[in-house]
């Protein structure tokens, strides 16, 4: 006898006769003799005591087929049969609608969702059929019942659903020292160890590319110049020896000896050994420029995964304060500054500026001069955005300056912003470490659904205990992906699991990946502060000292909350300033629909990133530095400021550092300036002119501004959804 049904969303149900009859009856009403209520009465009860103790609704509704079949009523079956393909066809009606979206290459927020995708193309239309019939899945078999009425209901968001299944981490800082020394092995290819600048290079290209088809989310590489200054040394004396073949010198004393700098001078006047030594710096400084043009080329058109995407790189650098190191950093800047191709801007890799003082900030710091460099290419290109190594939560107990590895005690951030660096379960580090995977809540939706309680203490009191119910959900929801994806392999990431996350060396290929990913994060994320604080006290962060005191409550709340997780739990927990960009519009959507346009909260398409300051708000960047920098020490899972600035700013790098001013006055732990740049898609010309809308190099009409959508750039906005268009159109410059 049937005692359950599995439903088709995997739900077990208690068994109902009833509906088994209504849908044998609606078949009958089809037909000329209409219902026989003692036939369907018959049919029901045998289905129902012949049955399995459990059964699937496909499984009955096959045996209603067979018993209508063997019935006088044959003609009952076949409209039985008909209203069960309708119902069929109904359900995929809505995947059949969004693939032929797909296939038509049409522009809308599924096709839009990342912008660095070109879903246009056959490998980005793969992705997308296969991310579209994914979530589903995820939804149906692999989320609690309670996380999957937070997602339906709006209040929680799963990063990456679509990778749910494949068990990937999302993002890692890449130990290139150890690649470079040791190589690596992934599929069927082989890298063996460096010797050369221009092979570090492009092994760096090489880990980065096949790191992110091991991953789901950024890749990032956290000393830059440290890892790579010990090939331009093997390449400087390999000049050496060139020399010393073309002219019998012997200069093997200089192999090991200390070079002021490796900058290229003129050989006029300089003699013996003098010039000798010179030419090899020279020739060497050509060759490191020429590896960093290449790198930056392979990162901006070395495809991974599909959709023509390039790899979701970031690099860290600027303390190093060696020869080698500094040669390193200046040859990147000058190949930033000159630009890809026919002179454009670089998109990847992002590159972030490590500013500490007494190394890459004040006047008499050793790398300062490379840092008045790193202002002067952001003015034009955009990056190095800046992490502020002098935040007082980005301070590491073990750096010392006289330390030739203190890089290792460097915070160093993916470019949109995720930081990891305190760690419960291993060193307090950045390297070899990532994000394992994130989940975001809608604090706007709690907030609307407390708005209109009239007593403040009694909706703040009822606001609390909503966000903790959530945030319950949410850190359960982590924990079950965690549980979920330490059943991989290491063999299933070939790389990831070999070279680049700590511990994963002593991995073998059957091993689970459990214990060595638990160094990485859990990420509790939030969006639409802004929004959030209108909600319950009728102004934002930015204009309200009151709203401002509830913000960081609220946001020091989710902080105590992480903290109780990480102990409860046994993982790193962390609150991040999520970089919504597909999600931007997602949740207001959603809000939308069940409370309408409400102002200054729904009113638009989108919900203020995080804990920004709204971008149609004006006011100074001193104001917006004041009222965001708190917000940096609270969310220790990654956070980011960034300033827009008016004008031409490739003749005010000034401008670049006053902001970089402004962190390291309030505390700030990251952060990046945006400004106008146009570019004709047709010829590369870029320039600063507002309103440009004709090439005055080819008179081409087909302009875009270069922009940054989340903490990358872009290249066109024709690949952004329209909910961060809107947030483009809606920006105001700071001043």
């Amino acid at each position: 006898m049937i005692q359950t049904v599995i439903k088709r969303d995997g739900r077990v149900v208690g068994f109902n006769e009833e509906k088994i009859k209504a849908a044998i009856r609606k078949a009958m009403l089809q037909t000329e003799m209409g219902e026989d209520e003692a036939l369907i009465h018959r049919i029901t009860d045998r289905i129902a005591l012949a049955g399995n103790e459990r059964m699937t609704v496909e499984e009955i509704q096959d045996r209603v087929e067979v018993e209508l079949m063997k019935s006088p009523r044959k003609e009952v079956a076949k409209r039985y049969i008909a209203y069960r393909d309708q119902r069929s066809i109904a359900r995929r009606a809505k995947t059949r609608d969004m693939f032929l979206e797909i296939i038509e290459a049409k522009s809308n927020d599924i096709t839009r969702e990342n912008a660095n995708m070109n879903t246009d193309s056959p490998a980005g239309m793969m992705m997308k059929f296969a991310s579209e019939t994914t979530k589903p899945f995820v939804d149906d078999y692999l989320l609690t019942q309670e996380a999957r009425d937070a997602v339906r209901n709006g209040y929680l968001h799963i990063h990456d659903k679509d990778y749910y299944p494949t068990k990937s981490l999302t993002c890692v800082q890449h130990p290139l020292d150890k690649i470079l020394r040791h190589g690596f092995i992934a599929g069927h290819g082989e890298s063996r160890p460096a010797k050369r600048i221009e092979t570090a290079s492009v092994i760096a290209c090489i880990s980065l590319e096949t790191a992110q088809n091991e991953m789901h989310g950024g890749q990032a590489i956290p000393a830059f110049d440290f890892y790579l200054a010990p090939f331009v040394r093997s390449s400087y004396i390999e000049e050496l020896k060139n020399v010393e073949e073309m002219t019998g010198i012997d200069l093997s004393g200089y192999y090991n000896a200390p070079v002021n700098d490796f900058i290229h001078r003129e050989l006029d006047g300089l003699t013996g050994d003098e010039r000798a030594c010179q030419h090899a710096v020279n020739r060497t400084v050509s060759r490191v420029h020429q590896a960093m043009e290449a790198f930056i080329h392979n990162m901006n058109t070395i495809h991974s995964r599909g959709g023509n995407q390039v790899v979701f790189s970031s690099i860290n650098y600027g303390t190093d304060t060696s020869a080698e190191g500094r040669c390193v950093i200046r040859e990147l800047l000058n190949s930033t500054y000159e630009g890809v191709g026919n002179g454009a801007t670089a998109i990847f890799p992002i590159q972030i500026w490590k500013k500490k003082r007494g190394v890459s900030y004040l006047p008499e710091d050793p790398n300062y001069d490379l840092y008045k460099l790193a202002c002067k290419v952001t003015a034009r290109r955009f990056f190095p955005n800046f992490v502020n190594l002098d935040a007082t939560f980005n301070h590491h107990e073990k750096w010392d300056a006289n330390d030739p590895e203190r890089y290792r005690y460097e915070v160093a951030t993916m470019g949109c912003r995720t930081r990891v660096f305190e760690n419960r379960y291993g060193e307090k580090t950045s390297i070899g470490r990532g994000n394992i995977s994130f989940s975001t809540i809608n604090i706007v939706r709690i907030a609307i659904e407390c708005m209109n309680i009239k007593d403040e203490e009694e909706r703040l009191r009822r606001f609390f205990d909503k966000l903790d119910e959530v945030l319950d959900i949410t850190a359960r929801q982590l924990h079950d992906r965690f549980e979920f994806q330490k059943t991989a392999m290491a063999k299933q990431f070939p790389l990831v699991m070999s070279r680049l996350w700590n511990g994963a060396e002593n991995l073998k290929a059957n091993d689970t990946i459990e214990s060595v990913i638990n160094q990485g994060t859990l990420g509790i994320g939030f969006i639409g502060l802004a929004e959030c604080l209108i909600a319950l006290t009728g102004k934002h962060h930015g204009e309200s000292a009151e709203s401002q005191a509830l913000g960081l409550r609220i946001v020091k709340h989710m902080r105590s909350r992480v903290n109780e997780f990480s102990e409860k739990y046994r993982h790193n927990y962390s609150v991040l300033a999520t970089p919504a960009e597909g999600l931007s519009g997602k949740f207001t959507q959603k809000d939308r629909k069940s409370f309408g346009i409400i102002p200054g909260i729904t009113d638009k398409i989108y919900y203020t990133n995080s804990n920004h300051v709204p971008v149609y708000y004006k006011c100074s960047p001193r104001h917006k530095a004041k009222i965001e920098a708190p917000y940096h020490e609270l969310t220790g899972g990654g956070h980011i400021f960034y300033v827009e600035i008016d004008g031409d700013a490739t003749h005010n790098p000034e401008a670049i550092s006053d902001i970089v001013d402004l962190m390291d006055k309030y505390n700030i732990g990251y952060g990046s300036v945006n400004h106008n740049r146009n570019r004709c898609m047709d010829c590369g010309h870029e320039d600063a002119v507002e309103n440009l809308d004709e090439c005055p190099c080819c008179h081409s009409h087909n302009i875009d501004k270069l922009q940054r959508i989340t903490g990358y750039l872009v290249g066109t906005t024709d690949r952004w959804n329209n909910a961060k268009l809107a947030e483009l159109n809606d920006r105001v410059v700071h001043k």
